[in-house]
């Protein structure tokens, strides 16, 4: 099945003066928690380095969503036609705005303007390591291939962990299982599976469908500028789409998807050992200035050369 596909980044520029005084002016400075730390905004280029290895592995991506908040990567050629740099302001409604909470904006993904049917989504953080085709990512069916962390017993180990144990879930595990707990209660089925957090491919029909069944479920999310624990992560999209059966689902090994947190530098051997087919080079709470200095060193190594989309 020949089809266009699209590929949606989110990407902020933490580093921003004007910015920073927009986020502190709404949300406060960053703290160490999860939800606000510096490591969620930070920006040491690393769309950079995505965008190279999008041109050196997927070349026959059709074009490049950027959404940012009044923002335009300096290094960026925004002549080239291939990209297309979308402000919040264009996909979201006035009272989110403005937004520092990447779950909220992922909601809005179907509202971007020109957005091919069938597509991928990307943090800045997201990079592939071997050739792919559209068939890494949509079956010939045209349904997306939803790639999952396979859990078993989900449901019961959050219980446990939560209830029992007395061990606080992360906010990410929390609207992860938000998003499981509201599609279990419209399809009786609680989907146990984890997000591989790495490029995932979509139907933008799917999302609009989903948007307007759970609109009211959603609703109380416009308003938050940032993060929180009853927010509804975008897993629901993949959940609802194997309940209507408008996806095929795979479960990951580290060999196809890897997780490299940036602070944990041990993690780098074991990239080289699994040599994956995707990776994500994780910021966060626990990572410094010069874990990010690593990471980006290591990126350039593995993509030195400049792409199209750089001047």
């Amino acid at each position: 099945m020949i089809m266009d596909i699209d590929l949606v980044y989110l990407w902020v520029n933490g580093n921003d003066p004007k910015w920073i005084a927009k986020r502190n002016a709404c949300i406060g400075k960053p703290t160490d928690k999860q939800e606000n730390c510096a490591g969620r905004y930070a920006d040491s280029g690393e769309l950079k380095y995505s965008l190279r290895s999008i041109e050196k592995y997927a070349p026959w991506i059709r074009k490049i969503f950027i959404v940012t908040d009044e923002q335009v990567p300096e290094w960026l050629d925004t002549s080239n036609p291939k990209v297309h740099v979308v402000d919040h302001k264009e996909i979201m409604p006035e009272e989110s705005l403005p937004c520092f909470n990447s779950t909220l904006i992922e909601h809005y993904l179907d509202k971007i303007p020109g957005l091919s049917e069938h597509f991928l989504f990307s943090n800045d953080d997201m990079y592939i390591n071997r050739p792919v085709s559209p068939a890494t990512f949509f079956e010939a069916d045209g349904l997306p291939i939803l790639y999952m962390n396979r859990k078993p017993f989900r449901k019961l180990a959050l219980f446990f962990r939560d209830r029992v144990v007395g061990k606080p879930l992360s906010m990410y595990l929390k609207i992860i299982r938000n998003a499981a707990e509201l599609v279990e209660k419209y399809y009786g089925t609680y989907y146990g599976c984890k997000p591989h957090h790495n490029i995932d491919s979509y139907l933008k029909s799917t999302i609009t469908f989903a948007n307007r069944k759970f609109e009211k479920e959603f609703s109380h999310m416009v308003q938050h500028h940032i993060r929180s624990a009853d927010d509804v992560q975008r897993s629901v999209y993949s959940y609802v789409a194997l309940a209507e059966k408008k996806g095929h689902l795979r479960y990951v090994s580290q060999s196809h998807s890897f997780r490299l947190h940036i602070d944990n530098h041990k993690l780098y051997e074991k990239f080289e050992r699994y040599n994956p087919v995707f990776f994500c080079m994780n910021d966060s709470e626990f990572a410094n200035d010069a874990d990010r200095k690593a990471a980006i060193e290591f990126l350039d190594r593995q993509f030195p050369k400049k792409s199209q989309f750089e001047k």
